[in-house]
């Protein structure tokens, strides 16, 4: 029984574990990002979702349409939708 409760204990403590680094902050560093300045490096690898090809057209549309000032804006660049800036609103700085 002490095993089992032992076995229990450690299974609830990896889960735990897992589910802190899921929340993207490191030692209650929260990871942020301004959409408005950042490079494409910056923008792949802060933003969930978003790869090489992704941040490289959030370049090209901040450049054609000027600042973001909204997040929501997001979603107007080809290949990102309203889930994707949901996923990413706490990291979005503007």
């Amino acid at each position: 029984m002490k095993r089992l409760l032992i076995s229990v204990f450690l299974c609830g403590a990896a889960l735990v574990a897992s589910q802190a680094s899921a929340n993207d902050s490191h030692d209650g560093i929260e990871i942020t990002i301004n959409i408005n300045d950042a490079n494409a490096e910056e923008l792949d690898k802060l933003l969930i979702g978003i790869g090489p090809e992704k941040a490289e057209s959030i370049i090209l549309y901040r450049n054609e349409h000027g600042e973001f000032k909204t997040a929501d804006e997001l979603a107007g660049v080809k290949g990102i939708g309203l889930a994707t800036v949901e996923k990413n609103r706490e990291r979005i700085k503007l």
